[in-house]
């Protein structure tokens, strides 16, 4: 693991439901190194849009949404989730509907959404070292990331992953649903014309259906380890 030089940074990309969010937040605390969910970022301003009563197809206006949209991480300091704050408000919850992941999903096509969302990335590598959770960390954000992965499982298993995340929420919502949800997102990301999901070339693919967290953490573990 390099001790010397540019603050290291391990990506973690790939698609909704493949356990990037965990698997992150797990490997950050084994290592010690700081976390960016930039998903949250996207969903934190998909939410901040809707809330002004924005038209998601209004570019210019949910460009300017995304410029200005004060978005903070803030650690409960209790052991809890990292809690997100937008323009002072706590919209942790809020933001991981199914409405505000579908939102994030729109807005992330929009090239100057994207571009103002850059700097606010950025800003995350502080030493001792970044885990970068998201869809183009390792191919955009960070191309110089010396520990890259792609993460991937089957749609069916991502969508029972995310029914059985709403439930123990207590929401309602049905398995086929959120099946066509996760196909229709997928579709979005891979074909949109600006950072389209992708593994990195340089990216070591792990595809997580049917192993357990510790296996995947392991996994994603002895990538940093090789160097």
């Amino acid at each position: 693991m390099p001790t010397q030089g540019p603050i290291p940074v391990l990506t973690l990309d790939g698609p909704s439901g493949s356990g990037k969010g965990t698997i992150a937040r797990a490997v950050a605390t084994r290592l010690g190194w700081h976390m960016l969910d930039s998903g949250a970022i996207y969903r934190a301003v998909g939410h901040a849009a809707l809330a002004h009563g924005l038209d998601l197809s209004a570019v210019d206006a949910v460009a300017a949404c995304a410029a200005t949209t004060r978005i903070e991480f803030r650690d409960p300091g209790d052991g809890g989730d990292t809690r997100v704050v937008v323009d002072g408000r706590d919209v942790t919850d809020a933001i991981r509907t199914e409405t505000a992941g579908a939102a994030a999903s729109a807005i992330a096509a929009i090239p100057a959404v994207r571009t103002a969302l850059v700097a606010k990335q950025l800003a995350f590598r502080r030493p001792p070292g970044l885990v970068a959770d998201g869809r183009d960390m390792g191919t955009v954000i960070f191309p110089d990331a010396p520990f890259k992965v792609f993460l991937t499982a089957s749609p069916a298993e991502r969508a029972a992953r995310r029914y059985k995340q709403l439930n123990a929420k207590g929401l309602e919502v049905t398995l086929t649903n959120l099946l066509h949800e996760i196909e229709a997102r997928d579709a979005r990301d891979v074909s949109r014309t600006v950072a389209p999901l992708r593994p990195a070339a340089d990216a070591v693919v792990i595809d997580t259906t049917g192993l357990s967290i510790a296996a995947v953490v392991t996994a994603v573990l002895a990538v940093v380890q090789k160097v």
